[in-house]
């Protein structure tokens, strides 16, 4: 009788239906993962569900509302527990100090760090020891300008990360996050060719990182194989991190 072969570890990747997301979830399947590709945008993921499904392992998309806290808790209930959770869905405006308002800054918390919350609690709560939460924060959590709001949801994250950890380790579950700093995605591309030659002299690397720079660093977290590291911060800048500097 032939013994049936284990399943695959499962991972969820949010936002990977583009940029960043997408990197992640590709390199995750492609070191054995099963990924969960969740995105608000379905036909998103989607396509990138079935673009990194392999002959032996299929990958799939889900399509929620990450503040809805009853869709988010049916999710995690209706699959084995998670191997390994990637918060990576955010939001990112540029707005001056005195332009921002209350709510710019509530709806900066509720997507970025109230909706991170509940999903790792979610998920958390049926992980098994050896279960991985990389959170993606960013560079900007040391500071920038025009971006207040954004800076300070990074910053939660950063904190959140850090607290988690503490409160996750006798369980078994690592808790790290990834800071990107100046990354190669559509963001970037709308940049003014100006802008952008200032913002790549400031980095010392003289050039733009790429997403699967970030998808590498967190497939080293998220392995199966790491299990000594937790409540860290691994800035993937281009050095940017060693200095101050304008923008994001």
């Amino acid at each position: 009788m032939t013994t049936p072969s284990a399943q695959p570890p499962l991972a969820l990747v949010t936002g990977g239906g583009r940029g960043i997301g997408k990197a992640i979830a590709t390199r995750l399947a492609q070191d054995g993962f099963e990924v969960i590709v969740l995105d608000r945008d379905g036909a998103a993921a989607e396509a990138c569900a079935a673009d990194i499904s392999t002959a032996t392992v299929t990958s799939r998309a889900a399509a929620i509302d990450l503040g809805d806290r009853e869709a988010v808790d049916a999710l995690v209930a209706r699959d084995r527990p998670l191997a390994a959770l990637v918060n990576n869905a955010g939001i990112f405006d540029e707005r001056a100090f005195f332009d921002l308002t209350a709510d710019d800054f509530r709806r900066m918390y509720e997507i970025n760090l109230v909706a991170l919350f509940a999903l790792s609690q979610a998920a958390a709560a049926r992980m098994q020891p050896g279960a991985k939460i990389v959170n993606i924060a960013s560079r900007a959590f040391l500071g920038a300008r025009n971006h207040a709001h954004y800076v300070a949801s990074k910053a939660a994250v950063v904190g959140f990360t850090r607290a988690t950890a503490m409160e996750l380790a006798p369980r078994g579950i690592l808790v790290n996050a990834v800071a990107p700093g100046l990354i190669d995605t559509p963001l970037l591309a709308a940049l003014t060719p100006e802008r952008l030659k200032a913002q790549l002299a400031l980095q010392p690397t003289g050039k733009a990182g790429r997403p699967q720079d970030i998808a590498n660093a967190v497939a080293f977290l998220a392995s199966p194989t790491m299990d000594f590291i937790t409540g860290q911060t691994l800035l993937v800048d281009g050095g940017k991190s060693l200095g101050g500097g304008l923008g994001i």
